[in-house]
């Protein structure tokens, strides 16, 4: 009796092991990979935990993304409130109160909201905000956040502005996620030189839009421009080229009957091909 249940441990050990059935993070990928395909035994596969995360997380950390094609300014005031001042709104609800202290007839008829909606509702909020004219300069010493209209692709846009570095100006844009533009671009799609603060005492100020290593990853305007509608033709023959040195070479008969060297012997390449695991 005590062999059967020694075996009976022994077994759910091993399958426990085997099947790893302990519980995983829910964005956990497991892959599996055989070490010894001559081992014919559980012992044969390596099974190993891997964490993945959707590009889209990072491309909007930080940013409550629009949700209708017109709300980039609710999108953008709430970004800014939730990170920087600190406060958990969605952008529903930040649509709601643009609505109940802006100006609710010109909001329906244009179909998007103002600075002044934005300073009415922030107001209620209890906190100083307001709209400036200023230049580049200006924006950058103001050293915080700031929401900036654009005009951009044909269509006028709010964005936040949240650091300059090195020649490039990164924002949060609700509609394309954390974007950066080169700074003589920034200039040209800025509109009239406005900017929108929102007064916070350094004590409460929150760092949600704080430039991240991962901001500084760009592609330049003229890359994207240069191959956005390009059809790319690769050079085989140089690739023929790379491929026949790194190759080896062997006399053989030619057996192809339609060629012209029939049953004459010939260098041909032998490529070798490694599969790695």
């Amino acid at each position: 009796m005590l062999e059967i249940a020694l075996g009976s441990a022994l077994i759910y050990y091993a399958a426990t092991q085997a099947f790893d059935l302990k519980e995983q993070h829910p964005e956990t990928v497991r892959y599996t990979e055989t070490l010894d395909s001559r081992n014919n035994s559980f012992t044969r596969m390596h099974r190993e935990p891997v964490q993945i995360k959707p590009a889209l997380e990072d491309q909007f950390r930080g940013i409550v993304r629009q949700a209708y094609d017109y709300s980039c300014g609710s999108a953008a005031l709430t970004t800014l409130l939730n990170g920087y001042v600190g406060t958990q709104l969605n952008e529903q609800q930040t649509m709601s109160g643009l609505l109940r202290y802006g100006e609710y007839d010109r909001i329906i008829e244009r179909r998007s909201f103002s600075l002044l909606d934005m300073k009415r509702f922030v107001a209620a909020l209890g906190m100083e905000s307001g709209g400036y004219r200023g230049e580049f300069s200006d924006l950058v010493k103001q050293g915080q956040p700031a929401i900036v209209p654009i005009s951009y692709a044909g269509f006028k846009h709010f964005v936040v502005y949240k650091a300059y570095k090195n020649g490039r100006v990164y924002v949060a844009d609700p509609a394309l996620g954390n974007i950066s533009f080169d700074e003589e671009r920034f200039k040209d799609v800025w509109e009239n030189n406005t900017l929108f603060l929102i007064n916070v005492a350094p004590q409460h100020r929150q760092n949600m839009l704080a430039l991240h290593e991962k901001d500084l990853r760009h592609v330049e305007d003229a890359t994207v421009n240069r191959y956005a509608f390009v059809d790319i033709q690769y050079p085989q023959f140089a690739m023929e080229k790379i491929a026949d040195k790194a190759s080896t070479i062997r006399l053989e008969r030619n057996v192809n009957k339609d060629s012209d060297n029939y049953g004459q012997y010939e260098h041909r390449f032998l490529r070798l091909y490694y599969k790695n695991k």
